[in-house]
């Protein structure tokens, strides 16, 4: 199989791309990476690669301040839109980019194209839970915006994600909402209660946002406002938790011997609950397979992107959601 990385997308790149495609096609010599890139900056790089890693080159860049739809009509030749347009000839079967989020969901539908049947691809992150099975929640930031038959899209993708990626028979699919009961929630989430009901998956209802991290589903399905909301939420709070932590550890002698002791319990919680295990968030509904990194990936969190790109693609994810989609 062939994974494309957008070599200069993310805030370590492309350090932190190579490092993590270096690492990647050094782990698994089946798998050919294709680093996306300017091909100046690179190869200097690279100059103990293995076979299996080689550079597509690309002279333009998408940054994160520019504006994504005009960026990507206007840099035809930056490093996300020439992996994309890999993917959509045929030349990779996935790609990677840890940059502008709202420049890649415009390199997947405008260059990669949209699954047929999918009015809108879903970003599809896992939060992590203290049970380690995690949820898959979608969207968390790809549409502002969404409609009931969305929802449900979102929710029949999402299952089939867990069920083909993580191998979970029958994963729990919850709908965020203020309330469990069927008809709590705005109109939105009133209207696509019922037809997430009616699909061929596990419904198990409204589940509230203070549930999620204790692994009330397996899946979660929201707009992209919400879940994005969610999402920074989520995150602000694990930061300021470890950073308070930290300055309380610090305040004597007494407390620093306390932290010495508690030190390996606390990494551990800690890397439970770090994005960078995860890799990254697939952008669902797409006719070839689209990984989105954190702006922030370091190379392992890439590498880890790469090795969740290999399990998609080995279970015949888009496919599966094809069909599924289709009803073929």
């Amino acid at each position: 199989m062939r994974i494309a990385i957008d070599a200069m997308g993310g805030d370590h790149a492309p350090k932190s791309t190579v490092e993590g495609a270096l690492a990647a096609a050094k782990e698994w010599g089946d798998t050919e990476i294709i680093l996306v890139g300017d091909e100046q900056v690179l190869a200097p790089m690279l100059q103990d690669a293995p076979a299996n890693l080689r550079i597509q080159h690309a002279s333009e860049v998408i940054d994160a301040e520019d504006e994504p739809v005009k960026a990507v009509r206007r840099k035809k030749d930056a490093s996300m839109v020439v992996a994309g347009r890999l993917v959509r000839e045929g030349e990779a079967e996935a790609m990677i980019s840890a940059g502008n989020t709202g420049a890649l969901m415009t390199t997947g539908l405008l260059v990669v194209g949209r699954m047929e049947g999918i009015e809108r691809p879903a970003l599809a992150p896992m939060i992590p839970t203290v049970d380690e099975r995690g949820v898959l929640a979608l969207d968390l930031g790809a549409n502002m915006d969404a409609k009931p038959e969305h929802l449900a899209q979102y929710a029949l993708m999402g299952s089939i994600y867990r069920e083909k990626v993580h191998g979970i028979a029958k994963p729990r699919v919850g709908l965020l909402n203020v309330g469990t009961e069927a008809m709590k929630g705005n109109e939105l989430t009133k209207a696509a209660y019922p037809l997430l009901e009616a699909l061929p998956i596990h419904f198990v209802g409204n589940v509230e946002a203070r549930d999620i991290l204790t692994g009330a589903c397996d899946v979660l399905v929201c707009d992209g406002f919400a879940g994005n909301i969610l999402l920074k939420s989520l995150e602000g709070t694990a930061g300021t938790m470890f950073s308070i932590l930290k300055k309380e550890f610090s305040k004597s002698l007494k407390n620093k011997l306390a932290a010495a002791v508690l030190m390996p319990s606390l990494r551990g919680l800690k890397k439970t609950l770090d994005y960078k295990e995860h890799g990254g968030a697939p952008l669902l509904g797409l006719s070839g397979l689209v990984v989105k990194g954190h702006g922030s990936s370091d190379g392992g969190a890439i590498k880890n992107a790469v090795r969740q790109a290999r399990t998609a693609l080995q279970s015949q994810l888009t496919e599966s959601i094809a069909r599924e989609i289709s009803g073929k």
